[in-house]
């Protein structure tokens, strides 16, 4: 993951894929999703079963719908 000042300055990056647009969210946005159970319980010792649970897989499916979609070219 790249951290940039702006969106400007990421569309400036010379690797910049335009694909990748709907990825460029404030750093507030990235933290909301990254704050998901999914990344949050991975320190359990059952992770792996947690994730294959009802729990986990809700956990998942939230994280699923706020991921931001890249577009197809």
């Amino acid at each position: 993951m790249n951290l940039f000042r702006s969106e400007e300055h990421a569309r400036n990056w010379s690797d910049f894929a335009e694909d990748m647009a709907p990825s460029l969210l404030p750093i507030s946005e990235w933290a909301d999703i990254f704050a998901n159970p999914f990344f949050r319980q991975r320190g359990r010792e059952d992770y792996i079963s947690w994730t294959r649970s009802a729990e986990g897989a809700a956990a998942f499916g939230e994280l699923r719908a706020r991921l931001p979609r890249r577009t197809e070219t």
